[in-house]
């Protein structure tokens, strides 16, 4: 068999990455391990992969996402790919499907492609994928996902804001039997959108004891059938609904037809992202949003910076940008009648 890259970092004792900066001539690698990697090289008769040889000219980013079919991720990657195209990097899109060893895969097809740097917008289930992204020399940013124990930059919204705004708003508009249907309570940014949402509750007067928070993936029939034995009991049945992400709210509206529910005169709806989908829903829906194009602008910024660069002390200053998340008011909700 022919040596591999992974051949050849195990042998000096260094990361890959080091290995490719030390074949395209990047980086501030000592002599040192220069000498002692060309060394490694010679004995095994490694021969770098044409990739490596024009890693500089191709100038590319790599950007794992969760699910490239949730309108909101794919206006995130709109973002991101505009936006390194701007500066000269294009951009591989690896749709995760949140399956943790497909991140691990991911990561280190990607690490093996020479990527220049890696925007992550998945939660990383994977310990091992984590691991790799501590160890590798690759700059990464994270992006709407908040994983401290990584020291890379964060971009993100702030969550606990945006569902402080919408449970605030709907005591506002008189709204006292209210419940929220959430995809995981386990990703951090869901959690913050509950205990935000929560909180603006409590500060308008009213008890979240009395919240009802309910759980559903994101499939349309799963939501839909969620919210169907929400609404289906007249006695308790809430009159305003708040979902940690859009496309739950598409379950509301296909319950609410079932059952002849008028919104917003009987239930108003309020999501979380603003994609293309809350313009184009029936009624339009009211929701919080994310500033997707600025978001997917500062993660680009602070990658290429990075990787332009090649300051260790840069690396050493991580940012952690915690943007204002804006509530959009449309026709999905209603003053209490």
């Amino acid at each position: 068999m022919k040596p591999t890259i992974y051949d050849v970092a195990k042998k000096a004792n260094v990361s890959i990455s080091t290995v490719s900066k030390v074949i395209n001539g990047t980086g501030s690698i000592s002599e040192k391990t220069k000498k002692r990697i060309w060394k490694v090289i010679d004995e095994l008769q490694f021969q770098p992969s044409i990739a490596s040889s024009v890693k500089k000219a191709m100038k590319t980013i790599g950007l794992l996402i969760p699910d490239i079919s949730n309108p909101f991720m794919a206006e995130v990657t709109r973002a991101i790919e505009d936006n390194g195209r701007k500066k000269g990097f294009n951009v591989i899109i690896c749709s995760t499907d949140n399956d943790s060893t497909k991140e691990d895969e991911y990561i280190a097809m990607l690490k093996q492609k020479y990527v220049d740097g890696m925007i992550v917008a998945t939660g990383l289930k994977n310990s091992d994928a984590i691991r790799q992204l501590i160890e590798s020399d690759i700059p990464v940013v994270m992006l709407s996902r908040d994983v401290p124990k990584l020291p890379v930059h964060t971009v993100m919204v702030d969550d606990f804001q945006g569902g402080y705004e919408a449970g605030a708003y709907l005591a506002r508009l008189g709204h006292r039997k209210i419940a929220m249907i959430v995809e995981n309570i386990n990703i951090p940014s869901i959690k913050n959108r509950v205990n935000g949402f929560k909180e603006g509750l409590t500060d308008s007067g009213l008890s979240s004891d009395d919240l009802t928070i309910l759980y559903s993936s994101l499939d349309l029939d799963e939501s839909g059938q969620v919210c169907l034995d929400l609404l289906e009991n007249q006695e308790n049945r809430p009159t305003a609904i708040f979902v940690s992400t859009e496309l739950l709210a598409f379950g509301v509206f296909r319950a609410a037809r079932t059952l002849m529910i008028q919104i917003p005169n009987e239930l108003s709806i309020v999501g979380f992202d603003n994609s293309i989908l809350a313009k184009l829903s029936n009624p339009p829906l009211t929701t919080v949003a994310q500033p997707i194009e600025e978001m997917g602008d500062k993660a680009v910024e602070l990658l290429v910076d990075e990787i332009t660069n090649n300051k260790e002390e840069l690396k050493k200053v991580m940012q952690r940008v915690v943007m204002s998340p804006v509530l959009i008011i449309r026709d999905s909700t209603a003053p209490i009648s």
